[in-house]
């Protein structure tokens, strides 16, 4: 996808906010939006069990991309990263966590992020699923000149629960070749 398709698809979403509601409105609620974003932040960050990070794969669908592309993608996304995590009054997780991976192209990629999850756990077994998403920043060297953009992105786990394996699926965003659907496989371990 070309950098100009999310300065539009930002710029379109920027202007829509702003038009939905008059200017001291949106003053007000986003003031109070930012003070409990923070203090949410902050009881994940006091609350929550410290956690690392490990990542091992990206995987690129098969079907989206071309063979020589293949071949020229690194899927070893190997990286490590540290957060915390809290399992909140709804006994689902939250997380606040930072990474370090290589990207596709073997240069790193550097994230910082929110996670939310609702677990269910497997009767009968230690093990639990989770399901929900992650609202991130990243920078990478092919995506605008290595300035972070948001990204917001699918999210699924399995394990017991101080030890998942996760999911993050990167979603294919255009019908051209060679762009998006990846998932990106990682552990993470609280401590």
């Amino acid at each position: 996808m070309k950098v100009l398709s999310y300065k539009k698809i930002f710029g379109c979403a920027i202007a829509a906010a702003l038009l939905s509601s008059n200017a001291s409105a949106q003053e007000s609620s986003f003031d109070k939006w930012l003070d409990s974003s923070k203090n949410h932040a902050a009881e994940i960050w006091e609350k929550g069990n410290d956690a690392i990070y490990l990542s091992g794969h990206a995987h690129h669908g098969r079907s989206t991309y071309t063979k020589e592309k293949l071949a020229e993608y690194n899927e070893k996304a190997w990286g490590i990263g540290y957060g915390k995590t809290y399992r909140n009054e709804n006994n689902n997780d939250e997380s606040l966590y930072g990474l370090i991976i290589k990207d596709s192209h073997s240069h790193p990629q550097y994230i910082a992020g929110y996670a939310h999850e609702w677990v269910w756990k497997v009767p009968k077994t230690p093990l639990e699923v989770g399901l929900g998403g992650t609202i991130m920043l990243t920078s990478r060297q092919d995506y605008f000149h290595s300035i972070p953009f948001p990204l917001p992105l699918p999210l699924a786990s399995i394990g017991v629960e101080k030890a998942k394996l996760m999911f993050a699926y990167i979603p294919r965003l255009s019908k051209n070749k060679n762009n998006g659907d990846v998932l990106l496989i990682f552990a993470r371990f609280e401590i």
